[in-house]
């Protein structure tokens, strides 16, 4: 009897996508925007992990060490609307496929259009291959950690999981 109150009590408890949306951005902001700093220190790409900041400070301050935690700040801003627009529009879709195309999505955005176009980024063409791997992957990996936690949150992909991971 008292499983079966629980199961209707956790049935009403229903995520809330606002709040979802925030900490999942943080998160993901926090964790990648990390990432990104390591690809830049170990020169597996050639673009600042301040470069979102790009159009508010000089590029010089972005390479000091205050700079790289403004940039970092600006990585976990763009990450908290990319996850509050994921979470509104996307959160239904199963799988890590969606999320791995918003990623894809993302990269293509801002290296194609806004980055060269507001000054962030160079042109595609004129950045190396090093660099254009290293983020296309970073971006491919932010997009899967918002998209498959999204599913696992909002769908029923719990239930493809084994019975003893969910005991």
């Amino acid at each position: 009897m008292s499983n079966q109150r629980q199961q209707g009590s956790q049935s009403n408890n229903r995520t809330n996508i606002w709040t979802f949306g925030l900490q999942l951005g943080f998160f993901a902001g926090l964790i990648w925007g990390g990432a990104r700093g390591l690809l830049y220190f170990f020169r597996l790409t050639d673009i600042v992990p301040g470069y979102l900041a790009e159009p508010f400070f000089k590029t010089p301050f972005l390479k000091t060490q205050v700079g790289y935690y403004v940039g970092w700040l600006f990585f976990i801003l763009f990450s908290i609307v990319a996850a509050m627009l994921y979470t509104i529009f996307l959160r239904r879709l199963k799988g890590p496929y969606p999320g791995i195309i918003y990623g894809i999505v993302w990269w293509l955005v801002i290296f194609l259009v806004l980055g060269p176009m507001f000054g962030m980024t160079k042109k595609v063409t004129a950045l190396p291959v090093d660099t254009l791997i290293s983020e296309f992957c970073l971006y491919l990996l932010w997009g899967l950690f918002i998209g498959y936690t999204a599913a696992m949150e909002f769908t029923d992909e719990r239930r493809r999981e084994p019975q003893k991971a969910l005991q």
